[in-house]
């Protein structure tokens, strides 16, 4: 479409741009999507559930029928096995406000890293974090505010250690600055960097994918951790893949039981933790890792005084401790090793496929170390 509307390319994305964040984008379809031209041979797929714990609840909390007991706390996973001779299995994490579709076919109709990943002969797991999508919430304290209890203690049902109080707000990424803005489409809502890699004119699509994120009301320590410890023991060992909020997430599951994660790769953490204590490092330096980040890391956020830039300078200065400690911590800034006007969204931008195959490499790499 741009190469062909005689506006030069700068222009004709901000054209393309304005037009969507203004509505007029056309719906993607099923005829829109881009039918690969081998078929997926598959040995199994399917979904399953990790962790969970049963909890008596009040009428008022539950609201449908009288006092009854319930599940929460439990992380789904949904899997493909490729047919034949198989490699390290990967555990796919999104980030916030977002669900394990961040890894299925992109915004604008390509294939994705879930599907991508199996083709390569890796057994594939795509999880919900606990409290999103279909691993669902606790609704139990938003119901107790609603119904006006500011004292969630004087409720029948007990309540978890760490749980978080009925305050919690869910909360979303707005289109214009906590998407286009903050996710590196461009200097500003509207205009795309003229060498941007995101699909602009699918942005309307990847705002469909937001979900209102209850992290909030997730107990502490997040249920989500033990479960990925708990999913990469019962896999024989897996590499952990995490993005943006949930790119600590592989370390502190590591910390949780380090059994069966044979590697980590973070894209674009939020945070690379530095409260992490010296005998905490000496444990996550036995896991090889790799943290990716993208371009156009200057520029400000509109979110956060924090750059991306100084997000990636927070990994580094992580990279060293483990480093110190024996360890190994890859860091691919993908605008330094050629890659061109890759956004937050790596796995969804046009070029998604190239730095899967760079993700791969070294998850192909790592050594064949035994689960401990």
């Amino acid at each position: 479409m741009l190469r062909h509307s005689g506006l030069p390319c700068a222009l004709a994305l901000a054209v393309a741009a304005s037009t969507i964040l203004a509505g007029g984008a056309s719906a993607q379809s099923f005829r829109s999507l881009q039918t690969p031209a081998q078929p997926l041979t598959l040995k199994a797929r399917g979904s399953f559930f990790v962790g969970g714990r049963q909890v008596e609840q009040t009428a008022a909390e539950i609201v449908l029928g009288p006092a009854d007991s319930v599940t929460v706390d439990q992380m789904y996973v949904e899997y493909m096995i490729p047919d034949g001779r198989v490699k390290t299995p990967v555990v796919l994490i999104h980030g916030a406000t977002l669900s394990g579709k961040t890894y299925d076919t992109t915004p604008d109709g390509r294939m994705g890293w879930y599907e991508y990943f199996v083709r390569k002969a890796h057994p594939t797991y795509v999880i919900d974090q606990v409290g999103r999508a279909r691993s669902g919430f606790n609704q139990a304290a938003l119901n107790r505010r609603l119904a006006g209890d500011a004292a969630p203690a004087q409720a029948a049902a007990p309540t978890a250690p760490g749980a978080p109080s009925a305050t919690g707000a869910a909360f979303r990424l707005g289109d214009r600055i906590g998407v286009w803005q903050n996710f590196r489409f461009g200097p500003r809502p509207g205009e795309a960097f003229p060498d941007t890699q995101f699909p602009v004119e699918a942005a309307a699509e990847l705002s469909k994918q937001g979900i209102p994120d209850l992290t909030p009301q997730v107990p502490s320590p997040n249920p989500t951790l033990k479960a990925l410890a708990d999913l990469s023991s019962d896999l024989g060992g897996a590499v952990l893949v995490s993005h943006s909020q949930s790119g600590p997430f592989p370390m502190d599951a590591a910390l949780v039981d380090p059994t069966g994660i044979r590697g980590i790769v973070a894209l674009e953490p939020g945070t690379c933790r530095a409260t992490y204590t010296d005998a905490q490092i000496v444990t996550l330096a036995k896991i090889p890792t790799l943290v990716i980040f993208g371009d156009h890391l200057a520029q400000p956020t509109g979110l956060s005084p924090l750059t991306w830039q100084q997000r990636l300078d927070g990994c580094r200065a992580y990279a060293e401790r483990i480093k110190a400690a024996g360890g190994r911590v890859d860091i691919l800034a993908a605008a330094q090793d050629g890659l061109r006007g890759n956004t937050h969204m790596l796995m969804q931008d046009r070029n998604n496929l190239q730095i899967a195959d760079r993700v791969l490499e070294w998850v192909d790499w790592l050594p064949r170390r035994a689960v401990r």
